[in-house]
């Protein structure tokens, strides 16, 4: 990268599990814990890692670097070190192993709160922090009513904090680090705990900044605000990166990790032979139009789901149904096998036995992508005998659908082939 402010180089983070960390009293405590802690460092550099139970790599050999002016996004499951990561840069924390470097002033928003002292009022806080960042008082008073109007907490801007909401203590908290101008500002998911209306008021906020060429690193569950607000992101998993790619595509990643992609999904029989069910899944499966099993099918040739089950009693007014996502959990839509009426009354009453259900996607509907299928068995309002909201996944290839001569991809699920005329209007 040309202008890289953020550089991270092979930074780790190990934590003691159980145990309560303790700052030495003594110049002699520091020495023996600095002894100790380099013996457990240069047994687990012999040894290819820590083999001991107490202990735990929050983060394992990260690097990456952050241009000025860049969104970058940060993603991954519970647990997998992102807030551990930005603790590191913010300097809440130190690293194990590795070093960072920071060009500008940081502004954090690890926590709701954080940086806050309860006992002081909102009006002090918004000086403490600014004073912490480094800002003259005539810089903090210049923002001062701005930040007190964005929180919508002016009627209690001398009351101290502590007896602040939830709520409130998000709203001065955002305020304080999106306008005090940090050259490089870190939110962790932090937009949660407010209610929808400032959330959204929050990403207009963080857009903003982005625009003004301030940098920004934003953790988030909310995939739509990383989709919107980021143009990259890295993916972390059990501490390690591994991903950093366009955003979209790292969202993808992320949605897809650890979801069946061989376009075929079993079910464990034993499990369900157990409860003794009345409906018992087999097999579902997405297939090419020669009937054979795949993991990507042509948009442009159509393909279909089947869903193999087994019913072991009689079961009245069964539908067994498909609910097709994209893998940011927008639904495409929702479809069962007896939505025609004549198939209804057929099958009104499914004896005993093995069956399949299969439906049939047409040619030129799909757009690109990687798509989700759930599966629903369920007699309406009375009864759900089985439901999986991500039994299965799998990709839509594009070739040759409509309007691939032009490169530029296409917004939303589908992709129809719709009948045009042109014509010129008689003058």
């Amino acid at each position: 990268m040309s202008n890289p402010v953020i550089r991270v180089e092979n930074i780790s983070k190990q934590y003691r599990i159980g145990v309560k960390q303790t700052r030495p009293d003594t110049l002699r405590d520091l020495v023996n814990a600095g002894v100790q802690r380099a013996g457990r460092l240069f047994k687990q550099g012999a040894h290819g890692g820590d083999e001991s139970r107490d202990y735990i790599w929050a983060l394992r050999d990260i690097s990456f670097e952050v241009e000025q002016g860049q969104v970058l996004g940060i993603v991954g499951r519970n647990g997998a070190g992102k807030s551990t990561l930005l603790k590191i840069l913010s300097r809440v924390t130190d690293p194990t192993l590795g070093f960072g470097e920071i060009h500008g002033r940081v502004g954090s928003l690890l926590e709701v709160g954080t940086g806050f002292h309860p006992e002081l009022s909102g009006r002090e806080n918004i000086y403490l922090n600014g004073a912490i960042l480094g800002m003259r008082r005539e810089e903090i008073d210049r923002k001062f009513d701005e930040i007190v109007a964005f929180s919508e907490v002016g009627k209690f801007i001398d009351t101290p904090v502590k007896r602040f909401s939830s709520g409130m203590y998000l709203r001065l908290a955002f305020a304080v680090a999106a306008h005090l101008e940090p050259e490089i500002l870190v939110v962790d998911e932090v937009l949660a705990v407010g209610d929808a209306e400032f959330q959204q008021k929050c990403l207009g906020k963080m857009s903003d900044v982005a625009q003004e060429g301030r940098t920004v690193l934003f953790v988030s569950h909310n995939m739509s605000a990383i989709l919107r607000l980021t143009q990259e992101t890295i993916v972390l998993d059990q501490g390690k990166l591994v991903m950093r790619a366009p955003t979209p595509q790292a969202v993808d990643h992320y949605l897809n990790m650890g979801l069946t992609k061989q376009g075929e999904r079993y079910w464990d029989q034993a499990v369900h032979e157990e409860k003794a069910p009345a409906f018992i899944p087999v097999a579902l499966r997405v297939l090419n139009p020669a009937g054979e099993v795949v993991d990507t099918v042509n948009a442009a040739e159509g393909f279909s789901i089947e869903l193999e089950y087994q019913l072991t009693m009689d079961i009245t007014g069964l539908r067994v149904g498909i609910y097709m996502m994209t893998t940011r959990g927008e639904f495409v839509f929702t479809s069962f096998d007896t939505d025609d009426p004549q198939y209804y009354e057929k099958y009104t009453i499914r004896t005993p036995g093995r069956y399949f259900s299969r439906c049939t996607i047409p040619p030129d509907l799909m757009n690109e992508g990687r798509y989700v299928l759930g599966v629903n068995a369920s007699v309406y309002r009375i009864q759900r005998y089985f439901q999986d909201d991500k039994a299965l996944t799998f990709t839509v290839d594009a070739t040759g659908a409509p309007g691939m001569q032009w490169p530029e991809p296409r917004l939303g699920p589908v992709r129809p082939k719709l009948a045009w005329t042109i014509g010129e209007v008689e003058k």
